[in-house]
């Protein structure tokens, strides 16, 4: 994802309460404005794109082909062909294919103009073949990359920092309207590139302005075009009752619990990348078939779709939630153990974001663990996305607010048990990683 402290950095940059009164700042303003337009449109369209793919990759063509319905064991062919798709863009096409996901959403830099179309093919097999990873990430790399470019476009001797900052705010036009809420976007970005103290508001404002207007953008095109702004949002939410003693301590367990199991797909996920590295186009595909077989496990044990498992699990939430007593013990158990491991084995190769597949993964297991005396329904989905999404993301911050504010006002009410399990988990999985190799002496620092 862009990381606006790079330009900033550069060349002892004068005080902040400078910049902000400037008339450079304002055309900066007027900049972001103007490029929250396009960006927001080419992220709308992305989203679209992916939206129309994935059933008609899914359930018409296997009917378009002859068979009645979608065949059990068609996932493996639909991984297989993503996995090649994703290892061929990402072998032989210039850059990484966009954001490595098995690191979790860092700052990595405005990519250039020659590295998009390897972004948007690989996120485009990654999401539409079924692999588990969002579209956070390339959203943002796109959005950034696409803002920068633009900018330079317009003037070639453009100064490092104006062009960081544009990046920055084409990431926010990206994303704003994707988690909700263009404040949670905004959010998801500033603590994730770790932005802070008086360049903070440099950077926000102009970024603030860009995901408005890019939030405009995708409400009007969803009402233009009638399918909707591809929004996280729940709707029949059960009603979220106050909070009671034992379930402050289920909160240290669900905090705990994802820790563990945070901590454990992360460290799995980045072993099994550095053996996708060696032999990049195979290995995909091998881990493709990996992903199919664990949605068709489920399916086959569960009777319920195989979609359960596949796809980032955005649009499932929902009716996860709404449908849960529907769902036995036994199987959200497999659900759980599915899901995690497919998301672990698509985070080692494929390319996408890792917001989503985790919030799913904690949903499913708090709605499990909520069939436990002591433990109501909403707030054990709460706390376990919160929790689940802070062991995988270390975004203490950003968990909280996508627990709570996902639920409105039901939020509200459970926020005091999500803020408990999400610190819990935030610190566990602190002290259950180990700590990195010492960098040899004389190395230089990273920038």
């Amino acid at each position: 994802m862009p990381d606006a402290r790079a330009g900033l950095a550069n060349a002892s940059p004068p005080d902040p309460s400078t910049i902000l009164r400037s008339r450079s700042y304002l055309v900066l303003l007027l900049m972001a404005a103007l490029v929250g337009v396009p960006v927001s449109t080419m992220a709308f369209c992305f989203l679209a794109l992916v939206n129309k793919l994935q059933p008609i990759l899914y359930t018409d063509l296997p009917e378009a082909l002859g068979f009645q319905g979608t065949p059990p064991w068609w996932p493996l062919p639909l991984l297989a062909v993503g996995g090649l798709l994703v290892g061929l863009t990402v072998q032989y096409l210039p850059g990484p294919g966009g954001h490595e996901p098995s690191g979790g959403l860092k700052a990595s830099g405005t990519p250039t103009p020659v590295e998009l179309p390897g972004i948007l093919f690989a996120a485009l097999a990654t999401l539409a073949f079924g692999a588990v990873l969002g579209p956070e990430a390339p959203l943002i790399a796109l959005g950034g990359g696409l803002a920068a470019g633009a900018v330079r476009l317009v003037k070639r001797d453009v100064p490092e920092r104006v062009s960081a900052m544009m990046g920055a705010a084409g990431s926010f036009a990206a994303i704003s309207s994707l988690l909700g809420s263009p404040l949670l976007g905004a959010f998801l970005l500033m603590e994730a590139s770790g932005l802070g103290g008086a360049m903070l508001a440099l950077v926000l404002v102009p970024g603030l302005l860009a995901a408005g207007i890019g939030a405009l953008i995708f409400i009007g095109l969803g009402s233009w075009t009638g399918l909707g702004t591809y929004s996280l949002a729940l709707t029949d939410l059960p009603q979220a009752a106050t909070p009671t003693v034992a379930e402050f301590g289920w909160a240290l367990v669900i905090g705990l619990s994802a820790a563990f199991v945070g901590v454990g797909l992360r460290g799995l996920a980045v072993r099994l990348k550095t053996r996708v590295e060696r032999r990049r186009v195979p290995a995909t595909v091998v881990l493709g078939l990996v992903v199919a077989g664990l949605a068709i496990s489920y399916a086959e044990g569960t009777g319920k779709p195989a979609t359960d498992v596949l796809y980032s699990g955005q649009s499932a939430l929902g009716p996860l939630l709404s449908q849960s007593t529907a769902y036995s013990i036994g199987a959200l158990s497999l659900l759980v153990l599915c899901k995690s491991l497919a998301y672990c084995a698509s985070l080692s190769s494929f390319r996408g974001g890792p917001v989503f597949p985790a919030m799913f993964v904690g949903a499913a297991g708090g709605i499990l663990l909520s069939h436990a005396p002591g433990l109501s329904l909403v707030a054990g989905f709460a706390m376990g996305v919160g929790a689940m999404s802070t062991a995988m993301l270390r975004l203490p911050l950003v968990s909280v607010l996508l627990a709570t504010l996902l639920l409105g006002s039901q939020g509200l009410t459970v926020m005091p048990l999500v803020i408990v399990s999400v610190v819990v988990a935030h610190v566990a999985s602190a002290r259950l990683t180990p700590p990195p190799p010492p960098e040899p002496k004389g190395a230089p620092r990273p920038s």
